[in-house]
């Protein structure tokens, strides 16, 4: 009796670690970067990916961003495979939907996925520059 109580709360020690490192990881991979790297970084060679609709777009958004919205990003994914093992930098309206954006590019194997804290809403805040007009296709 005391080794089956024994195995079961081994076994629930082991769980409770197993779910623990992997709740650490995810916390780990959720990697935030201020507006201020953002042109560095692209710079560099990483790929901004801006996931906001058309027409929010079209208003403002980072020179040199590519428009993925965040509702098309899952069936779009094979169109960003040459660049699954370079950085990306998500880039929404406020941060909210750049890190769902986040969370499916980690789920699809994209493993340096940052969002821009803060979104555009910060960006233009800290005077950076913006380009207007539609994504070209």
């Amino acid at each position: 009796m005391k080794l089956k109580l024994m195995n079961a709360l081994f076994a629930g020690v082991l769980l409770t670690v197993a779910t623990t490192g992997s709740a650490l990881a995810a916390v780990e991979l959720a990697k935030t970067v201020k507006v201020e790297q953002v042109t560095a970084l692209q710079s560099a060679g990483s790929l901004v990916l801006d996931v906001r609709e058309d027409s929010e777009y079209a208003e403002a958004h980072v020179a040199g961003s590519t428009l993925i919205p965040l509702g098309q990003l899952a069936q779009r994914l094979q169109e960003l495979s040459a660049d699954k093992s370079k950085p990306v930098v998500l880039i929404c309206r406020s941060g909210r939907r750049s890190a769902q954006a986040q969370t499916i590019l980690q789920q699809a194997g994209f493993s340096a996925a940052s969002n821009v804290e803060g979104g555009m809403i910060a960006w233009q805040k800290a005077g950076l520059p913006v380009t207007t007009g539609a994504a070209s296709r």
